[in-house]
């Protein structure tokens, strides 16, 4: 099995590239491939049998004022990786994200889930969705996840450690609830998806379990043996950003039953194995 990894340089690229170290890989940044380069990418899928998208216009509240960029990365290159991978007859795993969703729900979000962005990353992300699922039908894998953090690149516990340094306190939104999620356990599950010959469909990647920022900072508190009492919880109303975040962010796992794997671990589990191999550190 052949794979090439797109946008190979971010926390789950790196991630991947540990997982999957013992195959034949082949690992491009950024700088190696412009996913918005049709021909590029053309060349680039060439003689690989799987293609992981990790490549992604990231900065929510960019994209608000650079939509066109964008869309460029997050749809114009997801569909042109679906449809190289179908000339190619290789699979596509495109990674999404919760935003696809407006937030609104009280319960998980099934798979199926009618998609309703309320951001422009959001939007962005859902037809890079819908276009790697038109252009590679029969091929295309879209794996959602939600509040990443991993030892290669900024996330929310390294900003938490950082702001601890420098402040007796932290104010941290208490109103948006999620699934924090370890990259490494998304790369390995993705292994595990290529495993297993898992069909086409849609996939959420998130750890079990839910918790809010605030919890989610207390916890990185305790874990760094600093007293949670110094976080306090406030509404996002009084953290304005210039994208709107989805105040409910959980998905639900359903269609791992569907093709013999166990949804994957609580959050909790995963972030003390994440402690453990140094994700604190700054």
């Amino acid at each position: 099995m052949t794979i090439l990894i797109t946008g190979a340089n971010g926390m789950l690229g790196h991630d991947l590239q540990q997982v999957l170290s013992g195959r034949s890989v082949t690992a491009l940044g950024r700088a190696d491939l412009d996913v918005t380069d049709r021909d590029a990418v053309d060349s680039a899928v060439v003689g690989h049998r799987v293609v992981i998208n990790c490549a992604a216009y990231t900065r929510v509240d960019d994209a608000e004022s650079d939509e066109d960029a964008a869309f460029a990365v997050n749809a114009m290159g997801a569909g042109y990786l679906a449809e190289s991978a179908a000339l190619n007859g290789a699979k596509l795993i495109q990674l999404s994200t919760d935003y696809v969703f407006d937030g609104t729900a009280t319960t998980p979000y099934p798979e199926g889930a009618s998609r309703n962005p309320v951001s422009a990353y959001g939007r962005t992300k859902a037809e890079g969705e819908r276009l790697a699922l038109e252009l590679n039908p029969d091929g295309t894998s879209i794996l959602r996840t939600a509040w990443l953090y991993g030892a290669h690149g900024p996330n929310f516990p390294k900003t938490m450690m950082r702001l601890a340094a420098a402040n007796d306190t932290l104010n941290v939104v208490d109103d948006q609830r999620g699934q924090p999620t370890w990259t490494l356990d998304v790369a390995r599950r993705i292994a595990a998806m290529l495993d297993a010959d898992v069909p086409p469909g849609i996939y959420h990647a998130t750890n079990s379990g839910t918790t809010t920022w605030f919890e989610f900072a207390q916890e990185v508190f305790r874990r760094a043996g600093l007293d949670p009492a110094r976080i306090h919880p406030i509404p996002s109303a009084q953290f304005p950003r210039p994208a709107p975040r989805p105040a409910y962010s959980v998905l639900g796992h359903d269609a791992w039953s569907t093709v013999g794997l166990a949804p994957m671990r609580d959050w909790t589990d995963a972030f003390t194995d994440a402690v453990a191999q140094g994700v604190l550190d700054t």
